[in-house]
């Protein structure tokens, strides 16, 4: 081959690969976008009907913190099971199963009479959705390499603040607007509203998403074999990490990364369920009002979760781009927690928090998945997620009951800080060769 001959093959190259993770970009990531928004909005959105909620039922911010909580308890218990049949049968059949399967529980919630009924179907949520977010990341490393993960994975997680800004305003107007139309109260209106898009999305899961490269037919055969090499080769380097299920529950670095996700994920569902009472401590009057500002926050958490993505996949460095807004988010609970009567101090700190809590959760994938592959990846993520968000048990009763305890949140969210805080130590402590690539 001449010499312009070979000049002429790397601009051909790269262009091909722009190409074809363009068209990968576009095809898949804005539709998982679309279904995290969902499953999202179905997880949390209880936060928002507890104004209404707890005094129409007399239930107690500890009822309701174990309530938001007990969700975590069914996700663990089936996260892994679930991440396996994934595997089997494929994203396409399994996502579908999801969200239908969660969107008719949680139309159910309008029902509930009891703390015993909010309890069981908490616990029947989660069942439902175990495996939706850490099938989603599993289902990413088959299409993108551990260098291009961070900034995927950030895009796909912005539907978490998206979720806030466009379902909080939506939950207060639907509470406000419908309350007490055919004699049903706002909240179970909210319940019944929000779940029919999980259904609806889940039938066109069956209809739009492909289980992989080899069955894209929107890729010509250049761009699969192109995006099949690059994961083939970034396989070949995961290889180091275990082989097999058994292997990834004794590997002493799965449940590091376990410990890690646990602190991190104390403060996102801390804010995400308690954020619209925080709101409301400082004064808001108003479903609605208190919805619009619910909104600040997540508009903040977008914009660092996307920069902080971006910044660590071009210098191919993960621990300090986790330590810094951990720290962010840190430093957010604990001076909002001293101004929790002045709405303009707590929301901008709130806002801090939210963008430190929610930009350590996508970053902190392209750590684990930097060393599995797989069906070792299946079961690695699975059961770090798992253990992780029991956190998502902790956090919302431990809020709850130390408000029933003190009458404030204020220690609560010390201890989110604390939880932060562990987290960046534990990160800094990880060995940056076996993350950085």
């Amino acid at each position: 081959m001449t010499a312009s001959a070979l000049a002429g093959a790397k601009p051909a190259d790269d262009d091909l690969e722009r190409r074809a993770y363009a068209k990968v970009f576009w095809r898949l990531v804005p539709f998982l976008m679309l279904c995290y928004v969902i499953a999202y909005l179905d997880r949390v959105n209880v936060g928002f009907a507890k104004l209404q909620m707890g005094q129409d039922l007399g239930f107690s911010e500890t009822v309701f913190g174990l309530g938001a909580g007990i969700f975590f308890l069914g996700y663990f218990l089936f996260e892994v099971p679930s991440n396996l049949l994934m595997n089997k049968v494929g994203a396409r059949i399994w996502i579908a199963r999801i969200m239908i399967t969660w969107g008719l529980l949680s139309a159910c919630f309008m029902f509930v009479k009891t703390p015993t009924g909010f309890y069981v179907l908490r616990f029947l949520l989660g069942l439902a959705e175990a495996g939706f977010y850490p099938g989603v990341i599993l289902y990413l490393t088959h299409w993108y390499p551990a260098h291009r993960r961070a900034k995927i994975i950030a895009v796909f997680m912005s539907a978490i603040p998206v979720a806030g800004i466009f379902g909080n305003p939506l939950s207060g107007w639907i509470m406000d607007a419908f309350h007490g139309v055919s004699s049903l109260q706002g909240w179970q209106w909210m319940f019944l509203v929000e779940a029919v898009p999980a259904v609806l999305i889940g039938v066109l899961v069956l209809l739009y998403l492909d289980n992989g490269i080899a069955k894209a037919r929107w890729l010509d055969a250049d761009e699969k074999k192109l995006l099949l090499r690059e994961v083939e080769r970034d396989q070949q380097f995961g290889r180091r990490g275990p082989h097999s299920v058994a292997g990834v529950f004794k590997d002493a670095r799965i449940w590091w990364m376990a410990l890690i996700y646990f602190s991190f994920v104390m403060g996102q569902y801390a804010l995400t369920f308690w954020l619209p009472t925080l709101i409301k401590t400082t004064g808001v009057k108003g479903n609605l009002n208190i919805g619009l500002l619910s909104a600040v926050p997540f508009l903040c958490a977008i914009v660092a979760m996307n920069l902080f993505g971006r910044s660590a996949d071009q210098r191919r460095e993960r621990r300090w781009h986790l330590i810094v807004p951990a720290l962010m988010g840190a430093v957010g609970f604990i001076v909002a927690a001293s101004y929790t009567r002045n709405t303009a101090v707590s929301l901008a700190f709130l806002s801090l928090a939210a963008a430190g809590v929610l930009t350590c959760a996508p970053l902190f994938w392209s750590l684990p998945t930097a060393f599995l592959s797989g069906t070792a990846a299946a079961a690695g993520i699975a059961a770090i997620n798992s253990v992780g968000n029991l956190a998502g048990f902790v956090s919302p009763y431990l809020i709850g009951y130390l408000k029933d305890a003190t009458g404030s949140t204020q220690v609560g969210m010390y201890v989110l800080a604390g939880a932060l805080v562990a987290g960046a130590f534990a990160v800094w402590l990880t060995p940056k060769q076996l993350v950085n690539r």
